[in-house]
């Protein structure tokens, strides 16, 4: 998530327009940012630091520029700043050149080298040194030619020999055999790790085991891999209907910043397929696990799934908190069936990604956050809202609590969700 940072030129801005237009509701909907920010920065507007001037300075007449005469002031001294910058570094080159009794091509070049390797502009050096773009560029081009011609790609080319611990040469082909008498031997139940300790035990070989990896792999020695099983198989999302509430959960991670602490929070949520509901969130500066566990039993809960022999199936992508066998276990001991999507579709979890795009787009990214307990406080309110009180457009244009409640008098027929 991108972090949201204004800067105080744009906080002056809009107090500006506030004060103008004397709406600050409207100000904020016009530029998408959360009324209680605007009046927040109206507030502060008040104060000496937001103003960035003395009250003396006013008194004595101190001329204090507007926003716009301010960026312009930036602007001039910039451009100076590069003039009087560009003088310094030619004066500097010069006195390279001054040293350089009548110099040739080859010693303006090694001079622009040197001044461009310290990060000065290409174009700007070799005016000043009196050389052509064309002809720099192209010794630079034959050099890298030549070095690149001169470079084994292959990597260290393999000696052929490790050496003992008295400094004695080893063929490959005597710790080849070495190793076949090893295997033939004790070492027979050995990987290559063992090997290389039963080498160095037995003849005093300095190796390690990544060429003994090798040897072994040319002698056709290594042992197969073994095959990890797995406690919880993974199961694919499969495509199907959803025709009611609490047939089909969807669950992510979505991250959010705290200006003020500079650092992020998460929410973790758990969405209905059947009625676009917030079954129940999570909001922490962690999360685990646990905390994952944690959500869905307390959304069972609410939903009084304990009671009956059916349970939602749960959709989750492959994060790590999803993956666990804390989760895994507990979706057994809750009788939920836990379903992944394949790495790379996120468009099998659209749902609970498109709420979380709402949410950024709606909350996140008109908020600034001082704390996390203003954040906790702003996500709470919006869950409520989004629940109760939204609008949603796939939903008779009623809000999700309003739709299943509707559905479940009987008053509309409930929507068919194929995925």
């Amino acid at each position: 998530m991108k972090r949201t940072r204004y800067t105080l030129e744009f906080k002056q801005a809009i107090v500006k327009e506030v004060q103008e237009v004397g709406n600050a509701a409207q100000v904020a909907r016009r530029h998408e940012l959360k009324s209680d920010l605007v009046y927040r920065w109206v507030k502060q507007s008040k104060h000496q630091d937001f103003q960035q001037t003395r009250p003396e300075a006013k008194k004595v007449g101190v001329f204090v520029p507007t926003v716009d005469e301010f960026r312009a002031i930036e602007e001039e001294n910039d451009k100076l700043k590069r003039i009087l910058g560009e003088k310094d570094i030619e004066i500097e080159i010069l006195r390279d050149l001054v040293k350089k009794v009548d110099p040739n091509l080859s010693q303006k070049i090694e001079i622009a080298d040197k001044w461009i390797g310290l990060g000065y502009a290409v174009r700007t050096v070799l005016r000043i040194v009196g050389v052509l773009e064309a002809t720099w560029y192209a010794r630079r081009k034959r050099a890298q030619e030549e070095t690149k011609s001169r470079v084994h790609n292959g990597g260290r080319p393999q000696p052929g020999y490790s050496v003992t611990q008295d400094g004695k040469r080893i063929s490959d082909e005597q710790i080849k055999e070495w190793l076949l008498e090893a295997v033939a031997g004790d070492g027979n139940a050995y990987g290559y790790r063992k090997l290389t300790v039963h080498l160095q035990r037995e003849h005093a070989l300095i190796i390690n085991k990544k060429k003994i990896y090798r040897l072994c792999q040319e002698l056709n020695l290594l042992r197969p891999q073994r095959k990890i099983k797995t406690k919880h198989p993974r199961k694919i999302a499969s495509n199907r209907e959803v025709t009611s509430s609490n047939q089909l959960w969807e669950t992510d991670v979505k991250y959010g910043y705290i200006e003020g602490e500079n650092r992020f929070f998460f929410l973790l949520s758990i969405i209905d397929v059947g009625d676009r509901s917030i079954v129940d969130y999570y909001v922490g500066t962690k999360c685990e696990a646990s905390d994952a566990v944690a959500l869905l039993q307390r959304a069972l809960w609410k939903r009084n799934q304990f009671e009956g022999d059916h349970r939602p199936n749960i959709r989750t992508d492959n994060g790590p908190q999803f993956i666990s066998h804390a989760f895994e276990s507990a979706c057994v001991e809750f009788g939920v069936e836990h379903e992944r999507i394949p790495p790379k579709t996120p468009n099998k979890n659209a749902h609970i990604e498109s709420f979380h795009a709402v949410l950024e787009d709606e909350l996140l990214s008109r908020s600034e956050f001082e704390t996390f307990a203003e954040a906790h406080e702003a996500i709470m309110e919006y869950m409520k809202f989004y629940n109760n009180r939204r609008i949603h457009g796939s939903l008779y244009d009623l809000s999700p609590n309003e739709y299943r409640e509707a559905v479940r008098a009987g008053k509309i027929k409930p929507l068919v969700v194929k995925l």
